[in-house]
């Protein structure tokens, strides 16, 4: 089964990839971009906000997701697959920059993607008031700079990409705590 675990930037994918993947050992750990030697390096560019154009910045989410399937998904797709973001990041936020068609955006990542999505989507929801405690606990990477708005608006669209890419979204309360949050996940994996 594949599985990606979606939210805005403080949700807490990372806290509930590493508890749920104790109940899976033998799980492949992956994320969405940077889990392929090609996608570290568009990580580094995307995260740093180098490139100017949105456009070039969608485009390069795409390079890392057809690399990503072709190295990670495709040779694991018979295993449990938990992945940290997935093309439903990828979608959400070209929808926020308005720059592309929806049908385009989903044409092209049909093709980055062969066709191949998760089974299930987890989307971990914080409220404005968490978002920001969250943020002010941390230093900022260029997505976040870009402010708590910005980020409210791609936790809307993750759900709009979701349905434009006719996926199964279970969406979670990350104010929740972790123990009750991992859970939830398990208990929507085992159905």
């Amino acid at each position: 089964m594949y599985i990606a675990l979606e939210g805005i930037d403080t949700a807490g994918k990372s806290t509930q990839i590493s508890n749920i993947s104790e109940y899976y050992p033998d799980a492949i750990i992956t994320k969405e971009p940077g889990a392929t030697k090609i996608g570290k390096e568009i990580r580094e560019m995307v995260l740093s906000a180098r490139a100017k154009s949105k456009k070039a910045e969608f485009l390069l989410f795409l390079a890392d997701r057809a690399e990503h399937i072709k190295e990670v998904i495709e040779p694991n797709i018979s295993k449990m697959i938990i992945s940290d973001r997935s093309a439903v990041s990828g979608v959400a936020y070209a929808l926020v920059q308005g720059e592309i068609d929806k049908k385009d955006l989903i044409g092209l990542n049909n093709f980055a993607t062969n066709g191949i999505y998760p089974e299930k989507v987890f989307l971990l929801k914080l409220t404005k008031k968490e978002l920001e405690f969250r943020l002010s606990q941390k230093e900022l990477d260029g997505i976040e700079l870009r402010g708590s708005q910005y980020l409210l608006n791609i936790q809307d669209a993750l759900i709009e990409a979701t349905e434009l890419l006719n996926l199964e979204l279970v969406e979670i309360d990350a104010t929740k705590s972790r123990e009750e949050i991992t859970k939830e996940i398990l208990d929507n994996i085992k159905y």
